[in-house]
Formats: structure tokens, sequence, C-alpha cells
């Protein structure tokens, strides 16, 4: 992997999402190397994919340079590789482009996709955790149109104009209210020649309330918000299976649609090499101490989703969220720092500073310790927060200045087919061939 040899002890972080990258800035100009690992050479805001995957930010607006960031940092190598194993016997990681010692390893792959072992769903559906899938997403939404009208179908027409999304949770419930709000205001004007008001926007629940980890009234307010902008939502209604062309659900209800989104359900990206008692299976997240510390070694951490750390308040750990990601990240560094140094490590303690979701143009719910509040307000709040949370001042300038435009002239410029998408359940004659 061409690291230099160092009398300095070795950290190695796998994963450059929140909970890898705030350790490494933990880690940066202390007496130690610090080597990356990521399959990516850029570190990708998540919360904002929803936006890339309905035209409102192009990519490069939510993602940054992981070499950039620590450009004047000495003590820090980067490599742009897959890790394939560890092996904890000889405090090693093998990846796709060689092997490499440590001396501490922190775990922070973050998380996937869970869909539960349905294969038929995972071939067909749509994801949403990375930024290629969010422009597979948006070159698929704006290719159905472009399909649409070119069918003389009723049917087959309306299927290309049915959205479904599985799952309540705030990724569902913001890409939902971005395509209502497209639906709105954009596409009758891309499309003229196109009933637009036939596009079915469908959110699909599998409990009884939408933004479940939330407060009731956030469920409740987030819910009449999408109702308010044309959205079906579908609560206590779970999708059994998607062939690519029919969502079958265990009620009634089936949904013929050619674009599913999957927004239901993740788990963690686990590595192989360690003890098998320490993954939860279920969850596929590794068990750690209130250290992070993995079950069984002394100088392997998890960070993150990835990690699972339970207790009385979190039998079944931390939400996979950015927060709890962050705020072990920056401890497990300091706890690094204070193994190193023979100082005494510190405990993670949560600390939790609200949730929000946004819903549309002026809508948003907000829940913070002591204040819940939604409507306009809660939008500005959840505006200024995701902007603050952006790594580099491009970034958030070009971010501001994209919402400050679409705000003005309810668009959103960069509904670009950049690069076709074509599902797995559709071949033509020559890709056959």
């Amino acid at each position: 992997m061409n690291i230099p040899q160092t009398s300095f002890p070795r950290v190695v972080i796998i994963g450059g999402g929140f909970a890898g990258l705030a350790a490494a800035k933990g880690l940066e100009k202390q007496e130690l190397q610090v080597v990356l690992i990521d399959k990516h050479n850029y570190h990708t805001f998540q919360p904002l994919l929803y936006q890339v995957a309905t035209g409102g930010l192009e990519p490069d607006s939510i993602a940054f340079p992981l070499r950039k960031r620590f450009n004047d940092v000495d003590n820090f190598f980067f490599r742009l590789a897959e890790v394939v194993k560890i092996n904890p016997e000889k405090n090693l990681v093998e990846t796709s482009i060689g092997n490499l010692e440590y001396d501490e390893l922190i775990i922070a792959t973050g998380s996937t996709t869970n869909f539960f072992g349905n294969t038929n769903i995972q071939k067909h559906a749509m994801e949403m955790k990375s930024v290629p899938q969010s422009l597979n997403i948006r070159s698929l939404v704006l290719e159905n149109f472009e399909e649409a009208l070119l069918t003389s179908n009723f049917e087959e027409r309306n299927a290309l104009m049915n959205f479904v999304i599985v799952g309540g949770g705030p990724t569902g419930v913001e890409l939902a209210g971005a395509l209502a709000e497209m639906k709105k205001g954009i596409l009758p004007k891309d499309y003229p020649d196109l009933d637009i008001r036939q596009m079915q926007i469908n959110l699909i629940q599998s409990s009884g309330e939408i933004l479940k980890g939330m407060s009731a009234k956030a469920s409740e307010k987030a819910e009449d918000f999408l109702i308010d902008l044309g959205v079906n939502v579908w609560k206590n209604l779970r999708v059994l299976d998607y062939d690519g062309k029919i969502v079958t659900t265990n009620g009634v209800d089936h949904f013929k649609a050619e674009t599913v989104i999957w927004a239901a359900g993740v788990k963690g990206q686990t590595i192989d090499g360690l003890q098998a008692e320490c993954i939860i299976e279920r969850a596929a997240r590794i068990k750690v101490d209130e250290y992070n510390k993995v079950l069984n070694y002394n100088n392997i951490y998890a960070v993150g989703d990835v990690a699972c750390m339970t207790s009385e308040k979190t039998p079944f750990g931390h939400s996979m969220m950015a927060q709890p990601a962050i705020q072990q990240g920056k401890l497990v560094a300091k706890n690094i720092l204070a193994k190193l140094f023979n100082k005494k490590q510190k405990p993670f303690v949560y600390n939790d500073k609200g949730s929000m979701a946004t819903i549309g143009r002026n809508k948003a719910v907000v829940d913070l310790p002591k204040w819940k509040f939604q409507g306009v307000f809660a939008w500005f709040v959840w505006m200024f927060v995701h902007l603050f949370s952006l790594i580099g001042f491009r970034n958030k300038a070009i971010v501001f200045l994209n919402w400050v435009y679409n705000y003005i002239r309810f668009d959103r410029e960069t509904r670009l087919i950049i690069r076709p998408y074509k599902k797995k359940n559709k071949y033509s004659f020559k890709e056959q061939l």
C-alpha cells in the first residue's frame, strides 16, 4: 500500500463517512500515523441525497474530497481501496490493493440497505444510500416520463408515472415531499403533453405512523403536509414482493409501478474476520462496549451505524443516524489518544440534539430536547442546520445559492439525464445478444 514505516503508532480507519471522518479529525496532527481507507475518495453528506435524486442539487455539492480535507496534515494518509478482511491475530487489514498492519483499528464502514432477505425486491427496487444510487434514481424518474410520452398504452403510462416509496422514516418522507413538489411545479411545464395529474406518489409505512422515531405531533404534522402535497400515505401496510412491475402487499392494495424506492431499513456493513459472537446477525452490527471497543478485542473499535452499543436506554443500540456516528467518532479518537498516553478513557454518552425532517417548501418538523415545532420556522431551522453541517465553503455556498434560486423560481435546474439508467429487468434486443 506504499505507506511509509514509522516509529509512531499506526491507527487505521476503515470508512470516510460521518464517524470515520470525525475520528480522523480528532487524530490529526498527533504523534501517530493515521491511515484512512475508503472505496470512494470523497465524503458524502447523506441527508441531502434525496435532493440529488430529485434534481435539486448536483452530486458534487454534497460530496467533499477526503484528501482535500487533510491536505496540510503530515501524519495522515488516504488510500482508495476496499477492505476485504480483518486479521486480528496479526493486527492486519487485507484490502483490494494490499495488506496493512495496524496498532489501533477503527471500523466505520457505515450502513447499507436492508431488504430483510427479500431477493426479488433487492433485484428490482432502487436504493438511495450513495451518490451513484441517487443519480440512478434521478435518471430513472426522468426516463420514465420520457417513456410515458411514447406509449399509447394507458396502463403502461400510469405504471411509468406511479412511484412507490417504501419506508416512512426521514428518507422516505423527504423523498416523497420532493417528488410531490416536482409534480406540482416542475413536471407540468417540462411535459405539457402529459397529464401529470395522473402521476401517483405512494408512501408505504408498515407501522401506524410515519417518522416513528420523532414525536407524535411531528408524525401527525408531517403526514398532513404530505397529504396536502398530494402524496398517498399508506400506513399499516407491508410490502411483501416486487417483480419489477407489481408491488405486492399484505393487504388488498397492490400497486402497478415501474419505480419502487426502498427506504424501509438499513443494516451495518460488517467486514469478515471478527469472531462470530461479535456480530449481531439480524442487524449486521458489531457489538461494542461503552468505549466503542469491539467485543473480545482490545485494539479494535467500531463506530457509527455499524456499531451496536446496548444499554437499558438503548437495548437495540443507538439510532443509525449522523449525530451518534459523529459523537462516537470524536470520542474514540480521544480514547485512543488517552490509551496511547496512559490516560483514563471515557465511556460514550450520547447527547441527543434532536431530530428533524423536511417535507417540502416551507414545510418541516423539528424535535429538539425541550422544544418541538413545525412549519415555516422549522423549515428554516432545517436548512440552517444542514448548511452548517456541510464540509467546505464551496459546498455551503453552492447549496445555499441553489436553495435560494429554487425557492424564488420554484425550479430544480439539475433534472438532467447525465448517464441513462436501465433497470435490471429491462433489456434491449442488443443487450440480450
